[in-house]
C-alpha cells in the first residue's frame, strides 16, 4: 500500500514539474524579445490602429537600395506580421532613393503614410558639393494614402508635400499627429533643425501662420534629428534624436512644454546605449495603449558587434514616468515586454 501511495506521490510531482516547465516556456513565449523580428530596420514608427499594433520603420540599407516601406502589425506585441512593400519608388514617381521614417496616422477613414525620399541637400550643406545634380534634385516629404494600415499606399499628392529647407532643416524625419487643439500639426527636420507647421483638413498642404510662414522653427538643445511628441496629462512631450546616428553617442532626450510651441527646455536623456546590450539607440517613437497611462517606447540600435554602418534593429521596451511627470530612463533589454492584447 506504501508503494502504491509513494508511486501516485512522484507521479503528481512530475506533472507538478511538467507543469511548471509548461508555465515557464509559456511565460518565456508572452515576451516579444529584442530585436522584434529579423532584418535591419530603423527609424520605427509605432502605432495603434483598432485592436492592432503597428509599426513602420526604414529598411535599413544604401540609400539606393531604400525604394520600398514594409511594414509590421501584431496584436500582442509579441507575434508580428510581415507586411512587404506597402509602398515603393515604382508608385511614388519622384522618388528614388533614400525612403526614409515613414509616419502612419488614420483620419476620416483613410490611412496617410508620411515618409522622406531623396535625401536631398541644401545649398550651405556639407554634401552640395559632391552631388553634381543637387541644384536639380527633387525630393522631400511625401505621403501614401489607402484605405487600410496594410496598404498598399498611393501617391497621395503625386509630389512632395515639403520639398525644400526651411530655417535650415533638411525635410526628412516627419511625425504627424492630432494635437490637443483638434488641428493636425506635422514635426519633422535633419541637419540640426526642426520645423513644425499645420496641415489643412485634408492633407493636401500647410496651413500658413498668421504671419504668413509655412512653418515654425521648434529646435532645442542637442537637437539632431527624429522628433516626436506625446501628449499625456494636458502636456506636450516632445523628444528627439541626438549625437551621430552611425555611433554609439546616438541617444534620445526630450523636454516638456504647455505649447506646441515650446518653448522646449532639454530635460535630460531618456534613451541610450547600454555596453552589455547594444550601442546606438535613439530616433524612437511611443505608443500608448488607450485608455490607459501604459507607455511603450520603439526604438533601434545596433547589436554588439556592430559589423555594418547599416546594421540596425528594431527593438521595444516600456516607457514609465515619475510622478512629477518626467520619464525615467529608459533599459534597454534583450527580452523586450510581455504580451499585451489590446
Amino acid at each position: 500500500m506504501n508503494k502504491v501511495f509513494a508511486f501516485a506521490g512522484l507521479l503528481l510531482v512530475l506533472s507538478g514539474c511538467q507543469q511548471n516547465t509548461k508555465t515557464s516556456q509559456t511565460e518565456e513565449k508572452a515576451l516579444s524579445g529584442n530585436p522584434l523580428w529579423e532584418g535591419w530596420y530603423a527609424d520605427p514608427e509605432g502605432v495603434v490602429f483598432g485592436d492592432e499594433y503597428w509599426i513602420y520603420p526604414t529598411f535599413s540599407a544604401k540609400y539606393e537600395e531604400q525604394v520600398f516601406l514594409d511594414a509590421f502589425s501584431s496584436k500582442d506585441l509579441v507575434t508580428w506580421t510581415k507586411h512587404e512593400h506597402i509602398i515603393d519608388t515604382t508608385i511614388v514617381k519622384w522618388a528614388n532613393r533614400a525612403m526614409w521614417a515613414p509616419s502612419a496616422i488614420e483620419k476620416d477613414g483613410k490611412y496617410f503614410l508620411f515618409f522622406a525620399a531623396n535625401d536631398i541637400q541644401n545649398q550651405d550643406g556639407p554634401y552640395w558639393k559632391d552631388n553634381p545634380d543637387a541644384a536639380k534634385q527633387q525630393g522631400g516629404i511625401g505621403i501614401g494614402v489607402a484605405n487600410n494600415p496594410a496598404g498598399p499606399f498611393t501617391d497621395y499628392l503625386g509630389k512632395p508635400l515639403i520639398d525644400q529647407f526651411y530655417n535650415g532643416a533638411q525635410p526628412i524625419d516627419q511625425y504627424v499627429f492630432k494635437a490637443m487643439d483638434g488641428k493636425y500639426y506635422i514635426v519633422y527636420g535633419g541637419w540640426r533643425h526642426c520645423n513644425i507647421g499645420q496641415l489643412n483638413e485634408d492633407f493636401t498642404a500647410l496651413v500658413p501662420f498668421e504671419d504668413g510662414d509655412l512653418v515654425k522653427e521648434i529646435t532645442p538643445e542637442g537637437y539632431v534629428e527624429g522628433p516626436t511628441f506625446a501628449i499625456r496629462n494636458g502636456k506636450y512631450y516632445f523628444m528627439w534624436s541626438e549625437g551621430n546616428w552611425g555611433d554609439e553617442t546616438y541617444q534620445v532626450a526630450y523636454a516638456i512644454s504647455d505649447s506646441l510651441f515650446g518653448p522646449f527646455e532639454r530635460i535630460g536623456t531618456i534613451l541610450s546605449q547600454d555596453p552589455e546590450v547594444a550601442t546606438g539607440s535613439g530616433h524612437h517613437s511611443i505608443m500608448n495603449v488607450p485608455n490607459t497611462d501604459e507607455w511603450y517606447i520603439v526604438y533601434h540600435r545596433r547589436p554588439i558587434p556592430n559589423e555594418g554602418r547599416d546594421h540596425r534593429v528594431t527593438c521595444i521596451d516600456k516607457l514609465e514616468f515619475s510622478e512629477d511627470g518626467t520619464i525615467k530612463p529608459v533599459k534597454i533589454t534583450f527580452e523586450g515586454v510581455e504580451a499585451r492584447p489590446l
